[in-house]
């Protein structure tokens, strides 16, 4: 009887343990900058936002965030942002590049560990591409949902819409 409540911790461990090998790490934030950056060494900048850029960029975006240090990697040729969110029920990472005038210049997906069927396909996430942050980058604008998986690009739309007012909120802040 007394090996009972370690049987039932190591079946524990062993579930969390297989539950975080399903886990999908596609690229790592090194590869990523790497790949949207390939001729250029981005420089780390970190950003405390004060509670009124917080406030702007939470209205600006219309999403619900509380983060208030921000890190963004910088070239001439544009920032990159990486943000981490829930989907479902589960975490993915993302990197939103956006050119110096403000718009989208690349989506990635970091990792994602939602079911395979709920993950978008490269045609969708490319239609974020060359938009700023208005009224139709949104799933009821110009941006086409995701049959099935209307999570996912609500959360994608979600994190771009952040980065963007997030980006814009920081033009002219001098990194900390």
């Amino acid at each position: 009887m007394e090996h009972r409540p370690r049987l039932h911790l190591l079946i524990a461990l062993s579930a969390a343990l297989a539950f975080r090998l399903n886990a999908r790490v596609l690229m790592t934030q090194d590869q990523a900058l790497a790949s949207a950056f390939p001729n250029a060494k981005p420089a780390r900048q970190t950003f405390f936002l004060t509670k009124q850029q917080l406030d702007a960029a939470r209205q600006e975006s219309g999403v619900d965030f509380r983060e208030q240090l921000v890190i963004r990697y910088a070239t001439p040729a544009g920032f990159a942002y990486f943000d981490s969110h829930r989907v479902r029920t589960l975490p993915e990472t993302v990197m939103i590049v956006v050119t110096p005038d403000g718009k989208v210049a690349r989506v990635e997906i970091l990792s994602f560990d939602e079911p395979t069927d709920y993950f978008p396909k490269r045609r969708w996430l490319d239609q974020l591409l060359g938009r700023h942050l208005d009224a139709d980058l949104s799933l009821k604008g110009a941006v086409r949902p995701i049959s099935g998986a209307s999570l996912t690009g609500q959360a994608i739309v979600n994190a771009t819409r952040k980065v963007l007012a997030l980006h814009h909120v920081l033009a002219g802040v001098a990194p900390k």
